[in-house]
């Protein structure tokens, strides 16, 4: 097959370095890929599960998983296997709408008025139910149009905005200390 007699120590040579070097690129390529997209997915997995170690499983298992799909997963890829393990562990149904919306009477705490501190907005985002956590995380924390949020989640752009106005109502319910914190299943 090969005739070795024929290949000399330095073609060889040659051969293995353009190797490693083609191997040592392809590895900082997915490692620059990682990086650009761990702090992104890393948040919205912590603001989903309240829970450092979870959000690592999740984090770990996405990249696996968008790896598994694509040599160099881009930017839609990663949010694609993080929406897929979110899915895996909350209910993030396609077919519920978001709770009816009632009223806020006029009356209502201005919070305009008062300082939040981030805790409490950390807290208040726990209060919202796993499609409207996500929604509203990924269009007010992290910047997805509507669109891009209707296409990653596979739902209407309609509902997404249905959605992230129950979050947001939702949210200022609970930080203006309407609504408690749900009971541990």
């Amino acid at each position: 097959m090969f005739d070795l007699d024929r290949l000399s120590s330095q073609d060889v040579a040659g051969k293995i370095a353009v190797t490693c070097q083609q191997s040592q690129r392809a590895a900082d390529r997915r490692r620059d890929i990682y990086d650009s997209h761990r702090h992104r997915t890393f948040a919205l997995a912590y603001y989903m599960t309240g829970n450092e170690i979870e959000a690592e499983k999740i984090l770990a298992n996405t990249f696996i998983s968008a790896f598994s799909a694509a040599e160099e997963p881009c930017a839609q890829q990663v949010d694609s296997a993080l929406v897929s393990q979110l899915r895996e562990r909350f209910p993030l149904s396609t077919h519920d709408a978001p709770a009816s919306l009632e009223y806020v009477p006029a009356g209502a705490p201005d919070l305009s008025q008062r300082n939040i501190r981030r805790t409490e907005l950390e807290e208040g985002i726990q209060i919202l139910p796993a499609q409207e956590r996500l929604i509203f995380l990924l269009r007010d924390v992290e910047g997805y149009t509507p669109a891009a949020i209707a296409q990653l989640m596979e739902i209407p752009e309609s509902q997404v905005n249905r959605t992230l106005m129950s979050a947001r109502i939702r949210l200022r319910r609970a930080l203006a200390g309407q609504e408690q914190r749900p009971a541990a299943a």
